[in-house]
């Protein structure tokens, strides 16, 4: 079984670290132990929090001590060391996103830094899903993983006061999206006109960690319509079902 470390936090936490690198396939274990715990552990486990290589528990010290937990864990991880071959299924999010002028103002400097045309960049960015690593930052805020060095570009030397929500752009070898309006620092290469976070709703949160999110490249008229359909309530977001073997399709 591959290697782990359970370490505690706190009265009623417990962190299991599977390494110290970002990779695909550790972050696939860290979403299986999530799933499997909730699903199998009921009252016991009061919450989950997923990141790139580790998984927090926060669990219920009335309902299980801290050794049974970690037995269970222990169990957990030797099933989902043994189904590791098997083919599981994700989630792949549509997200239209307007490149270029006000909704990318960076997109030109990314296309000049990494000499290649406008287009080119565009092409890149939209030809694959990316694993949705971890959220955070602001809330709903995606770590995506998988983006081409291509298009890898440094991020602002002076970061912006005021991103709009919706904003995608690049730091460094990763994108992502920002779903809020807030300060930040990455290379703006467009916009999207979905509610990424949205506090009124039963579910705020547009996609979850363990998703792929695939861009989609759409013009002024069409991010306008989509906006409409998204303000008025009425947008049903793209979404399809990818199988993938070892926990990885990126």
């Amino acid at each position: 079984m591959e290697e782990y470390r359970i370490a505690k936090a706190g009265e009623s936490g417990l962190v299991v670290d599977f390494g110290n690198r970002i990779d695909p396939g550790i972050n696939s274990r860290v979403h299986r132990l999530a799933q499997t715990l909730k699903t199998g552990m009921g009252a016991d486990i009061i919450e989950v929090i997923p990141t790139y290589r580790s998984l927090m528990i926060y669990f219920n010290p009335l309902h299980i001590s801290r050794k049974s937990l970690e037995n269970r864990i222990s169990g957990y991880l030797e099933q989902i060391s043994g189904a590791a071959a098997d083919a599981d299924s994700a989630t792949v999010v549509t997200i239209p996103v307007c490149y270029g002028g006000e909704y990318g103002p960076d997109l030109e400097f990314v296309a000049e830094h990494n000499k290649l045309a406008v287009q080119e960049v565009i092409a890149i960015h939209t030809s694959k899903p990316y694993q949705v690593y971890m959220l955070g930052f602001t809330p709903g805020f995606p770590y995506l993983g998988g983006m081409s060095e291509r298009i890898a570009t440094p991020r602002l030397t002076q970061p912006r006061e005021k991103i709009p929500a919706g904003s995608v752009g690049i730091a460094g070898s990763q994108t992502g999206i920002y779903p809020i309006a807030s300060p930040g620092g990455w290379q703006l290469i467009g916009r999207t006109p979905l509610q990424v976070f949205n506090p009124r709703s039963v579910n705020p949160f547009l996609f979850a960690a363990g998703n792929y999110l695939q861009f989609r490249q759409v013009d002024e008229g069409e991010y306008a319509r989509i906006l409409r359909q998204v303000e008025s309530g009425v947008y049903e977001p793209e979404t399809a079902t990818i199988e993938r073997g070892g926990g990885a399709v990126c």
